[in-house]
């Protein structure tokens, strides 16, 4: 099931603050790290696609932590986005399937788009695109960011190694590696970009000292770890978080919970799979046929796409991480979806009946079902999807992110919870809600213009959204003139932002359906615990 969903689902030094920054036209040039680029201007936003932040990962630098970029000669055209990163494909039918873009293991590009003018030193915000840590890219059109460009903000969108090739861990990986690491690689691309970010923003008025990393769904999951890893401290100062978080045990595997031996043991039934005895042979194997051999996995029972408790990049769990207060300390916004379900599973697998509905929840729930039955009612058939659902949601995103708000204010750092409610206009609205990934047109207030069904209410949502966001990268505060007020996450009351209609504060999200979901997942790993002692 799990991998069902993942497959559905999901469905990121030289400083250079001195050097000039051009003024808009049509051929302005920006020295970076590498060498020149040019971009392109439009009403009064100029962007950069397709620029490198580090060294092709083939080759012998495939299964590489990311290398420096090597210098270019003359003007580099920064016009067209650079390849996607080889990924698996959407299902059929999914709502995230996007036009086929070009791919190749050559991928690690980054966006910027700004409106800055000479001199200015505007908030930087780099965003982690999701997709399951297998699919998706920073070019998708849904992330154009010309309109937090136009509201004082350098946006960055970044690409990074994804499935195998960016999470396969491997003893003999491990073995060459300095740091006695693998498994991490689309997690230092994220890192490398950031660092990027460090050494070259200034040239496009961005402030160093005032960078948000935000994601979504995987992308969360990857801010998330970046939180956590002590290899980006001080690469950021704020981080966002939307529907994707790391607080449960890291895998489901008995043995070592994600961590570096059990991955190994993957990554050797991985290249097993693949024909090839050495690491030499592996990293020849093409692109595609890694992919493929990622994608033939039949429910997921051989291969996972995660990162690793490898003890440099991650030096333990993400929750132990927390729980010792060792994480980065920044405030966040976190939140997730109403409906997030909706979207990620697969309609004829959702139980249609209340008898149906009851026998998958004894299967999936045991000694606890009445419990989770009381919290998750159904009267009638026309309850149970929106109850089977509604269980799935909390365990997997709104759990994930009020334990993050939590375990960030247990650091004395600010958390802003928020709940996004509000259902974007679709002709399959009744059944979808406020889907997975329905809240990112309205942070980046890319609504769909040509949809007819939106409303001045979405615009306005798009609006408040867009600005809450902004103010948070500018200040650490989401708050602003005329909005309603968004207070931080404590434990007296655990307000949140309902981000629905209308938007407002309200308290204690689901209190009694999370509540339940964390004693569950307590049960659960007792019992693995003791499953894996006999």
């Amino acid at each position: 099931m799990q991998r069902k969903l993942t497959l559905l689902a999901i469905g990121l030094a030289l400083a250079v603050s001195g050097l000039a920054f051009a003024t808009a036209g049509a051929n302005d040039t920006i020295k970076i790290e590498g060498g020149l680029i040019s971009g392109t201007t439009a009403d009064g936003v100029r962007s950069f696609k397709g620029i490198p932040f580090a060294a092709p990962p083939v080759g012998e630098l495939r299964w590489k932590a990311p290398q420096p970029v090597a210098p270019w000669q003359g003007v580099r055209e920064c016009n067209v986005f650079g390849a996607e990163c080889p990924q698996s494909p959407y299902p059929a039918g999914s709502l995230y399937v996007s036009p086929p873009q070009k791919q190749s293991e050559d991928c690690l590009y980054l966006n910027v788009w700004t409106a800055a003018k000479s001199g200015d030193k505007l908030p930087v915000m780099v965003w982690i695109h999701g997709g399951g840590l297998t699919r998706g890219s920073g070019s998708t059109r849904a992330y154009d960011g010309a309109r937090f460009a136009k509201k004082g903000v350098v946006l960055v969108t970044i690409n990074y190694r994804l499935g195998p090739l960016g999470y396969l861990a491997h003893p003999d990986l491990t073995a060459e590696s300095s740091n006695h690491s693998s498994g991490n690689y689309g997690v230092l691309d994220q890192i490398a970009a950031l660092k990027w970010v460090r050494k070259n923003i200034a040239a496009f008025g961005g402030d160093i000292n005032r960078v948000t990393i935000f994601g979504e769904s995987a992308g969360s999951w990857s801010v998330n770890t970046l939180v956590a890893s002590p290899l980006a401290k001080g690469l950021f100062q704020r981080a966002i978080g939307e529907s994707g978080g790391a607080f449960g045990p890291m895998s489901y595997l008995k043995e070592d919970r994600g961590r570096l031996t059990s991955a190994e043991k993957i990554g050797v039934a991985f290249a097993k799979a693949a024909g090839a005895d050495s690491l030499k042979a592996l990293r020849a194997v093409p692109a595609d046929k890694i992919v493929d051999i990622f994608n033939n996995d039949a429910e997921g029972k051989k291969f996972r796409t995660q990162p690793t408790v490898d003890g440099w990049v991650l030096p333990d769990e993400i929750r132990n991480i927390y729980a010792q207060g060792k994480q980065n300390s920044v405030p966040v916004i976190v939140g997730s979806n109403a409906n997030e379900m909706s979207s990620l599973t697969v309609p004829a697998s959702v139980p249609k009946t209340v008898d149906e509905y009851r026998k998958r929840t004894a299967a999936m729930y045991g000694k606890m079902m009445d419990a989770f039955e009381a919290l998750y009612p159904t009267k009638s058939d026309a309850d149970v999807a929106g109850a089977y659902l509604g269980g799935l949601r909390d365990a997997t995103f709104t759990l994930q992110m009020r334990t993050w708000a939590r375990m960030t204010t247990a650091g004395h750092q600010k958390a802003y919870l928020y709940f996004f409610s509000h259902v974007p206009p679709n002709p399959n609205s009744k059944y979808l809600g406020a889907y997975h990934a329905g809240e990112i047109a309205y942070v980046f207030n890319n609504l769909n213009r040509e949809n007819s069904l939106l409303t001045d209410a979405d615009q306005k949502l798009a609006d408040m959204m867009t600005s809450y966001w902004v103010n948070f990268a500018t200040t650490g505060d989401p708050n602003g003139k005329g909005l309603p007020a968004w207070s931080p996450y404590t434990s007296d009351g655990e307000p949140y932002l309902d981000l629905g209609d209308p938007v407002q504060l309200r308290n204690h999200l689901l209190k009694e359906q999370l509540d339940f979901q964390e004693q569950l997942q307590k049960h659960r790993e007792e019992e693995t615990t003791a499953a894996s002692r006999k």
